[in-house]
């Protein structure tokens, strides 16, 4: 049986093909995008000065794995983190580091899990600390 990390280093063939889905599937969406909102609600409380992103992807990881789920960036195509973590000008699909958190920064983490088989995608962004009323809107109308 091919594993996930072995599978997803070969190259995606899109058929054009839509596939449909039951009840059954969409109840699988919504368990894994639930875990992984709850990821971030979990995650929220690491977010302050001093925190490093590595930490929080280190927590990322072992929330998935405490709940049945892997992390779907974990080994894809040779990203070696469990999430997303863009920080400040970072757009998207920053790469956490040891870089510690500072006062004042904004951070966005993008979680994704895999669990039994159907992917929870979500992200959130959080304020490090005391933020300029600018960073502030900036999270409320992302």
């Amino acid at each position: 049986m091919v594993t996930y990390v072995e599978d997803a280093s070969v190259p995606v063939r899109n058929t054009g093909a839509i596939r449909l889905y039951g009840e059954d599937g969409f109840e699988g969406m919504r368990a894994a995008g639930a875990l992984a909102a709850r990821a971030l609600d979990a995650v929220e409380d690491m977010v302050t000065p001093g925190t490093t992103t590595a930490e929080i992807d280190r927590f990322v990881f072992e929330f998935g794995r405490d709940h049945g789920a892997v992390p779907a960036t974990l080994g894809y195509r040779g990203y070696m983190r469990s999430c997303c973590t863009s920080i400040n000008h970072v757009v998207c699909h920053g790469i956490p580091n040891d870089k510690p958190l500072r006062e004042g920064e904004i951070v966005n983490i993008d979680i994704t899990y895999i669990l039994d088989g159907w992917h929870g995608d979500s992200s959130r962004m959080y304020g490090v600390g005391r933020l300029k009323r600018a960073s502030e809107r900036l999270i409320e109308v992302t």
